[in-house]
């Protein structure tokens, strides 16, 4: 069997090839057997054409010699090639598979699909994400389970859904902003036009796209095999969409240094900043790590804050941070509700 013609390879090349390999510095000649010695010839020029072989300058005789490339070399890069188009190919028949599925079963009414396994929910998940034409939404809590799809995995997805001017909006817990690869991503996404709102605690990982499908675990906290729940329209997306708002709405917003800023006021983009990150309840020592600067600086520039204000406590200085308009979206009460 010619095997190498799954490289690419035509069958008289194949043939040429091998012969060549055992027989180093050959005349086409010496490789004649199953092929005619001009056919052969067609075949070795071709070979070095791809640099499969090469060929010596022809002696004083005329007669030129050909060696083959290393395998390693010169089939390597042929071999990774079928094999990166295989792999791409495997996951076209499995997003089929998935699309395939999906369709069958809301054809026939099913309000929800069971998906096993972290990879068919990832296709799924990445299905739903493609098929979003305005908007997606999301719960993501801090839990122990590995993600099926990180916030580093999704980067590049979400940049897609937002060049088609989907909406992107998520409710993250506050966990999330004390380690500084996440902080760092999530203020990375407020700053590519995501709404991203903080809380303390969110029930249950969820995403929702176009209000029409959602997906969420079937056990939150599953540690082994995830399975995940694909609810379609029903009383129980009606009720996971409202479940979004709510935390959506309860929850701070996560903005950038010096946005939504009042010009009459004196304070600094970096103090708004960190009163905001104060408000959401990070500690001092977060702070500092996500906005790189020292925990000693965050306390001082904290009471020089609270000295220019006359606020005896941060209470005090979150309740004037509302009232000022340090902090966008926020109201007397949800200051109180948020202190409570």
């Amino acid at each position: 069997m010619s095997l190498l013609t799954l490289l690419g390879l035509g069958p008289d090349e194949d043939t040429v090839y091998r012969l060549l390999v055992d027989r180093p510095d050959s005349e086409p000649g010496a490789l004649a057997g199953p092929l005619s010695g001009p056919a052969v010839t067609r075949v070795l020029d071709s070979l070095v054409d791809r640099g499969l072989a090469s060929a010596s300058r022809p002696d004083a005789d005329g007669r030129v010699r050909y060696r083959a490339a290393s395998p390693v070399l010169a089939l390597g890069p042929l071999l990774e090639s079928r094999r990166s188009a295989l792999h791409r190919v495997e996951s076209l028949v499995g997003d089929l598979s998935e699309r395939h599925r999906s369709a069958q079963l809301y054809g026939a009414g099913a309000p929800v699909e069971v998906l096993s396994g972290p990879a068919a929910i990832r296709r799924r998940l990445l299905t739903m994400q493609q098929r979003a034409t305005r908007e997606v939404c999301a719960l993501v809590p801090n839990n122990r389970a590995p993600a099926v799809l990180t916030f580093q995995d999704n980067q590049e997805m979400d940049s897609e859904v937002m060049g088609r001017g989907v909406i992107l909006r998520s409710v993250v817990e506050r966990a999330w902003l004390e380690k500084p690869v996440t902080a760092a991503l999530l203020t990375s996404s407020v700053a590519e036009g995501q709404h991203i709102s903080v809380t303390e605690r969110l029930p249950i990982k969820l995403v929702i796209v176009d209000r029409r499908i959602a997906l969420l675990p079937l056990d939150p906290e599953r540690e082994t095999e995830p399975v995940a729940l694909v609810v379609h329209r029903t009383g129980l997306l009606t009720a996971l969409v409202s479940l979004f708002e709510e935390h959506f709405e309860r929850g701070w917003r996560l903005t950038l240094p010096g946005t939504e800023q009042r010009e009459e006021s004196s304070v600094t983009a970096i103090d708004r900043q960190i009163v905001a990150l104060l408000h959401v309840g990070l500690t001092d020592a977060a702070i500092a790590r996500q906005l790189g600067m020292g925990h000693r600086t965050v306390q001082r520039r904290l009471h020089a804050l609270m000295d220019e204000v006359g606020a005896a406590t941060r209470f005090q200085l979150g309740w004037h941070a509302a009232r000022a308009g340090w902090l966008p979206e926020t109201s007397d009460n949800s200051v109180a509700e948020a202190h409570s």
